[in-house]
């Protein structure tokens, strides 16, 4: 454990409770946590990690522009459920990038478990864009998600991560929670505002 992973672990706790307060700095908040698990998951040979750390970085940008429109009276976000359709295009999107990732890691590099984590990589991606996008079912995909992240640190040594990511499971519970209650009131919101 080091004060890079201490620092990092602390930005990221901050970047999650803003995401789930749905408050649009969680972006830029979560762009100082990702550059940091960049250079961590690079001393671990953790390379899927670390290219999603660089990709989450752009993935910022977009979800802060994404968060910025169709806000809410009160300053939240409007949240919307998923349509299946982008489900199943983007898990099928997962799928196909995991496997290249993966492929790519297993024979080009000295990962240390390659295919876990290009797999990982490539779901964090599809659950990023539904947070991006401002879809409920992304805390479903994170909650999975951090399940096997938390298992993946711990093997790797990394356990004030491998504790972030087991506390990220009950931050994203709660963010889940959160949303479906706020997804539940937004019609009478938008009832209110059109009367007023």
């Amino acid at each position: 454990m080091s004060n890079l992973e201490i620092l990092a672990v602390i930005v990221n706790v901050l970047g999650v409770w803003l995401t789930a307060r749905r408050t649009p700095w969680c972006w830029p908040v979560g762009v100082v946590a990702v550059l940091l698990y960049v250079w961590i998951f690079y001393d671990v040979k953790l390379y899927s990690d670390m290219l999603l750390q660089v990709l989450f970085a752009g993935l910022q940008g977009y979800g802060w522009w994404r968060w910025r429109t169709g806000r809410l009276a009160q300053g939240k976000v409007r949240i919307e459920p998923l349509p299946a359709r982008v489900a199943l295009l983007s898990l099928v999107a997962g799928a196909v990038l995991s496997v290249l990732l993966g492929t790519a890691m297993a024979h080009f590099t000295d990962a240390a478990v390659p295919w876990l984590d290009a797999t990982l990589t490539g779901y964090s991606l599809v659950a990023s864009y539904w947070a991006a996008r401002k879809f409920v079912a992304n805390w479903w995909l994170w909650i999975a998600l951090d399940a096997v992240y938390t298992g993946l640190y711990y093997y790797k040594e990394l356990p004030l991560t491998a504790v972030l990511y087991a506390g990220f499971i009950v931050l994203a519970v709660y963010g889940l929670r959160a949303w479906q209650r706020d997804l539940a009131q937004q019609p009478r919101e938008a009832a209110q505002q059109a009367v007023a």
